[in-house]
């Protein structure tokens, strides 16, 4: 007869010693032989994790794999992080943040806030929070997520890195290294009270197309004397070899920011970034702040809702 054993090759069996027909000589050494290749059959099945008597089991349970974890399109609550874009800086007056246009957790209408897009817009009053502080950099990062993480936030929202880049020089700007120790110390910290919270990493815009499309307002050049981002705007209309030198420098370290960025929340199985849209996206008069040419304005802050949005709600393998 045959016994198939579940999820295993068929074992034929041979006839069993009581039947009596059909006998021939030497039957008893064949039928020995075919005993004896059934059960070296079955060790070598049960070696390969089948189950000889059936039961199906292809493992045991220490060594399979556990599953990835599922994405949520839809969490319940939402913590920001970050730097002034996210306070929503020089976005509704001068010189001064406007959380209310903030693009992660804002509650004006003309943004539709990735808050209000995933929550409703009553239930993200109460269930999203800001943290983010206007001249943060990525060491500030760890104690701004401390105080996010206090809040078992559903998912977590990261935009930081421009500070670093615009320093009064470029030797200020903030070493690879540093920027990946302290993105590396924040997740850590996220982790330890808040391990199951998803992460929202937007890349740091493209600083110096920023520059080549404020360098055309005579009024944006002027507010960029007062110091906004020295490293890449001082001297907007120098083109000489020192000055495309500085500014080529400080898009160089951008992008390495963006590959730290990308790096980092990879080795995070609840972590996922924007695909470097920000930074790929195209400011232009109407997403710039009309006060500083540098910050997003409202119109700004929502394209950065809908690249979030698309992002957070986007469906992976």
């Amino acid at each position: 007869m045959e016994e198939r054993v579940r999820g295993c090759p068929t074992i034929r069996r041979g006839r069993g010693h009581g039947s009596g027909k059909g006998r021939v000589p030497g039957g008893r050494r064949r039928r020995s032989r075919a005993v004896l290749a059934v059960l070296a059959a079955a060790a070598v099945l049960g070696a390969a994790g089948c189950d000889t008597a059936g039961g199906g089991s292809a493992a045991p349970e220490s060594r399979r794999s556990s599953p990835a974890p599922v994405w949520d399109p839809s969490p319940g609550s939402i913590a920001a992080v970050g730097d002034s874009i996210t306070r929503g800086f020089d976005a509704c007056s001068v010189l001064s943040d406007c959380p209310e246009v903030s693009w992660a957790t804002g509650g004006s209408p003309e943004v539709n806030s990735l808050a209000v897009r995933l929550l409703g817009k009553a239930k993200a009053a109460e269930r999203s929070w800001n943290y983010a502080v206007t001249g943060a950099r990525m060491a500030d990062l760890p104690a701004q997520m401390a105080r996010a993480a206090a809040r078992k936030p559903e998912l977590v929202t990261v935009m930081v890195g421009a500070n670093d880049a615009c320093r009064a020089s470029v030797a200020a700007m903030t070493p690879v290294a540093d920027f990946r120790a302290g993105f590396e110390e924040a997740m850590r910290t996220l982790r330890k009270t808040a391990p199951k919270a998803q992460v929202y990493v937007a890349s740091v815009p493209d600083l110096k197309r920023l520059w080549s499309q404020g360098r055309t307002d005579p009024l944006g050049k002027r507010v960029w004397e007062l110091g906004i981002c020295p490293s890449m705007l001082a001297d907007a209309d120098a083109l000489d070899a020192a000055a495309t030198e500085r500014r080529e420098t400080v898009r160089r370290r951008v992008e390495d920011y963006n590959a730290v960025l990308r790096e980092v929340c990879a080795a995070d199985r609840l972590c996922r970034g924007d695909g470097g849209a920000v930074h790929a996206f195209r400011f232009g008069p109407a997403q710039l702040s009309r006060w500083d040419w540098f910050h997003p304005s409202v119109n700004g802050q929502a394209r950065l809702a809908e690249i979030a949005y698309r992002a957070v709600t986007a469906e992976r393998p």
